[in-house]
């Protein structure tokens, strides 16, 4: 079975021979820990693809992402960087003061300047499934600009500022998202970070009226290109699992072990695939490799019923044991039921 036939096989719950593999990996461990990385893939190939791309030179951008130090995006939101390898956090907002929205433009010329040529070549040039990465990322991006205390009060006290940036910001993204949908690529990816350790950041019903709308859309024009739907969101998101379900996405990377993973079995097992993700906060960072292997056997006898609907992923953070790493994917070999 090639690696595009499994994958799609496990997003359509047909029985793939086996899960998928995915690894995410933070920057540092590309920047520290090639040679570790470089095994890890070697004896575990993951079975999607990045596409070849280029998006046009922002005329904001300053600094390096990746390196100590301070950084500006291409949405003028400035960066500071801790250490080497880590992304950083925001610190100064475009949109501190609203009265700068009026003025204010999306980075249009990265989206202008883009270059999908050797896409589609890419594409057909391999047997795994090809994973197309947007920026896409709407409330974190109005965070960003708006600064998080700011917008968090906005929703309470300034609901059509809020509505007219997420319109600004909203766009934007769904020229992006238009423009990877003229590739051949299998699948696009967007994401948010929605929810805190136990509760999502603002109540449903105000995801429901203010995002919600915005991401049926996405996901629409996701569809309509024949291409599936890949979501990522940290924290506690049940309460919105089955809107984004009914919106359309196929594939929902979320934090498990913020959850009920036995309850979240239970409701919305076989309707979505479940695209990792073993515990980053607790048990890879500092678990043993028991930990580990307990930790994806968890996983499995709740998810994982032999028809598809799972991807073998996991976060590889920067100082996080190799052999955690290992022992996730040797863990999802094992036959099922252990």
């Amino acid at each position: 079975m090639t690696p595009r036939a499994r994958v799609i096989r496990a997003l359509t719950f047909a029985g793939p021979d086996r899960a998928p593999r995915d690894l995410w990996r933070l920057p540092g461990v590309g920047l520290f820990r090639q040679g570790e990385l470089d095994a890890m893939l070697a004896r575990y190939p993951i079975d999607f693809a990045q596409a070849e791309y280029r998006y046009g030179a922002a005329l904001r951008v300053s600094g390096t992402p990746e390196r100590a130090g301070s950084y500006t995006d291409e949405w003028g939101c400035v960066w500071n960087v801790m250490e080497d390898g880590v992304v950083g956090e925001v610190k100064a907002h475009p949109l501190a003061d609203w009265e700068a929205l009026g003025r204010y433009a999306a980075p249009w010329e990265v989206l202008e300047g883009a270059d999908f040529s050797r896409t589609d070549a890419c594409c057909a040039a391999t047997d795994r499934f090809v994973r197309g990465s947007t920026c896409v990322r709407l409330f974190e991006r109005m965070q960003f600009l708006r600064g998080v205390e700011n917008l968090f009060v906005d929703f309470a006290c300034e609901p059509e500022a809020v509505l007219a940036l997420r319109d600004l910001v909203h766009a934007y993204y769904l020229r992006e998202i238009e423009l990877w949908t003229q590739t051949a690529v299998d699948a696009i990816f967007f994401m948010d970070d929605w929810g805190s350790q136990h509760n999502l950041l603002i109540s449903p019903a105000q995801w429901r009226a203010i995002f919600k709308p915005c991401y049926a859309e996405y996901c629409a024009r996701i569809k309509a290109s024949g291409k599936f739907v890949f979501f990522h969101s940290d924290g506690y998101i049940e309460p919105i699992l089955e809107d984004l379900i009914e919106i359309g996405v196929d594939a929902i990377n979320l934090q498990l072990f913020c959850m009920d993973i036995e309850g979240i079995a239970a409701r919305y097992r076989g309707r979505i695939t479940f695209w990792g993700e073993i515990c980053r906060q607790h048990v890879l960072p500092f678990g043993s490799v028991g930990a580990v292997r307990q930790a994806v056997r968890r996983v499995r006898r709740a998810l994982d019923d032999g028809r598809g609907g799972v991807i073998a992923q996991c976060e590889w953070g920067n100082a996080d044991p190799a052999e955690n790493i290992a022992a996730v994917f040797e863990t999802w070999l094992e036959p099922r039921g252990r």
